[in-house]
């Protein structure tokens, strides 16, 4: 059986007593990115934000994907970050929940929303395609760190990693390949001028249903066969599924008909 082990560095540079992680640099790319976004929507006029907001609103963001990240994640593990408080800080080494830092975003973009009086729908469309490039750069900074392995199996391209017994599946890069394919999807979608909130739930519906998959093969605790993480995902798939059946239905059919046209 081929396999790879997994040997890699999750230490970019050292700097004296400072380290760049590529798990840190993740983040800091992804909030780059998401700002020439918000910049080029607010020159564009679609985003009725002056420059100063558009930097508070991605205070805003920062402060929500970080806070219900890693609120999230103690969420997961109290035992283990109960028992060693320090390393509640150390974001740097990993260990961000995802669904706690999208209730983190949400909880965030809505309070700007009504703060600056702006519409919270038209935010998260703008944001939904850099969030979700930035997720799957994520998975892959996961696999960098060797976390978030899957289960055992002797398929060819396996990973043997550090902390974990037998050889692995590399579940960190199908997440992240799910991903960059759901962004794609995102932006074929934003190329047409869509209803308010359209582009919101096909990320939410996208992200829940690939992650839901994707997790059949993470090795964590499972109640009646699925474990929580693919429950919250389902429930995010099916919200979107049913808000889009309801309130987007024209924007379907008119997507359908053009495919059709199309082929």
């Amino acid at each position: 059986m081929t396999m790879y082990v997994h040997n890699i560095d999750p230490t970019l540079l050292h700097i004296g007593p400072l380290e760049i992680r590529y798990y840190g640099l993740v983040y800091v790319l992804g909030f780059i990115a998401s700002y020439y976004v918000l910049i080029w929507y607010q020159k564009k006029g679609y985003l009725e934000l002056k420059k100063d907001d558009v930097e508070n609103l991605l205070l805003y963001i920062m402060l929500g994907v970080i806070l219900g990240s890693r609120l999230g994640e103690v969420f997961w593990e109290p035992a283990y970050y109960l028992s060693n408080p320090i390393n509640i800080l150390k974001i740097w080494e990993g260990g961000m929940s995802f669904h706690g830092g999208l209730i983190g975003v949400i909880i965030a973009v809505y309070y700007f929303s009504r703060k600056y009086k702006i519409g919270f729908l038209e935010i998260t469309d703008i944001i939904a395609i850099p969030a979700v490039i930035a997720l799957a750069f994520g998975r892959i900074a996961n696999f960098i760190n060797g976390e978030l392995w899957g289960t055992v199996t002797n398929v060819p391209w396996c990973v043997q990693f550090k902390n974990a017994e037998g050889c692995r599946h590399p579940v960190q890069l199908y997440a992240a390949f799910g991903r960059f394919v759901a962004g794609g999807i995102l932006i074929l979608l934003a190329r047409s001028r869509r209803k308010t909130g359209f582009i919101s739930f096909a990320f939410l519906t996208l992200i829940g249903i690939g992650r839901f998959f994707s997790d059949f093969l993470r090795e964590d605790p499972r109640l009646f066969g699925l474990s929580l993480g693919q429950y919250l995902s389902l429930a995010m798939a099916i919200a979107g599924i049913y808000i889009l059946a309801k309130s987007y239905r024209e924007e379907l059919i008119n997507i359908f008909k053009r495919t059709d046209v199309s082929s």
